[in-house]
């Protein structure tokens, strides 16, 4: 899996960096740049506190919507750097939490919010509740289930409870995401790169 996790990395690297996306990164919301800065943390406290089962909260759809797909990725990238100093993990696992935790959730909840986005109505809380919520619940459910098939679980742990931790580690993600999201949309849209008045407050 070491030679996929490197293909997928590379690939929405190489897409995100095409895109440009520091053409309009002139002034990130200190928020996206709090939560960037935890990251790496957030993605470590298993091997910080030596206890494998506890599953990393992944940050990074919340990430995805305050800044957006190729900027998020692009970000992603330095958290694993800080990761390597803070932890013994190796490349292999370095790069599989970058996939994991990073890449395959951000894209994944980009492709349900485009969904969402062209198939339900433009209303405020298909928004809040589709995008913040349920895409960011289902893109981590979903990448945590494939990670773990395609990438095994600790050693000492079983799948089924290496699942059930990720499922909660998911609904966690999720329900700050978007307690977070219906916050910035009352208060300070302008922090969130995916939402716009235009679309979801459409005058009368």
């Amino acid at each position: 899996m070491l030679l996929s996790n490197l293909l997928l990395a590379l690939a929405a690297i190489a897409l995100a960096l095409a895109l440009r996306p520091w053409r309009a990164a002139t002034d990130l919301p200190w928020p996206a740049l709090a939560l960037w800065a935890t990251l790496p943390l957030l993605w470590s406290v298993d091997r910080l506190s030596a206890m494998p089962v506890m599953q990393p909260l992944a940050g990074s759809c919340l990430l995805l919507m305050m800044l957006g797909w190729p900027l998020a990725v692009l970000m992603l990238l330095p958290v694993v750097g800080l990761m390597a100093l803070l932890t013994d993990l190796g490349a292999a696992d370095l790069l599989q939490r970058l996939v994991w935790l990073g890449l395959v959730p951000v894209t994944l909840a980009m492709g349900m919010g485009a969904g969402l986005r062209r198939w339900l109505p433009h209303h405020l809380f298909v928004y809040i509740l589709g995008r913040g919520f349920f895409a960011t619940g289902l893109a981590l459910g979903c990448a945590g289930a494939l990670s773990a098939l395609l990438n095994g679980v600790p050693h000492g742990l079983s799948a089924d409870d290496v699942m059930l931790a990720r499922v909660l580690a998911a609904s966690g993600d999720a329900f700050i995401t978007g307690m977070f999201v219906a916050i910035f949309v009352a208060f300070r849209p302008q922090w969130l790169a995916t939402y716009a008045d235009r679309i979801y407050l459409p005058a009368k």
